[in-house]
């Protein structure tokens, strides 16, 4: 019963996919420009190539950043339902924020979080 329902889903899913992508070539503007195939950073023109070597501290800090911003998701959940579990919750979040603190302090140690 249930493999009708997700069948379902991603039957209707590539459907509107394909829609939409159609739907973009048929009523999109069709006109091309030089000026259009450039790659702009703000609306300023970029100086050199596009494809010039990053470094990997600035790889490293978007890791970093992204790593704790989605832990800290996880905060909600255990707002939701703090107050069915009582001590077991609180005792459980702090063990979350204590390995969330000692990564930071890892990072920090390490020195991934310094910009040179």
């Amino acid at each position: 019963m249930y493999y009708y329902l997700f069948l379902t889903v991603v039957i209707t899913a590539v459907f509107l996919v394909v829609a939409a992508y159609l739907t973009a070539k048929l009523l999109g503007p069709r006109t091309y420009n030089e000026v259009k195939g450039e790659p702009f950073e703000c609306g300023i023109p970029t100086r050199g190539t596009s494809w010039m070597k990053m470094h990997v501290g600035y790889y490293l800090f978007a890791i970093l950043f992204l790593m704790f911003d989605v832990e800290t998701v996880f905060l909600y959940p255990w707002a939701v339902v703090v107050n069915k579990f009582g001590a077991m919750a609180l005792l459980s979040i702090g063990f979350f924020m204590l390995v969330l603190v000692f990564g930071l302090a890892y990072a920090w140690r390490k020195g991934a979080l310094e910009w040179k």
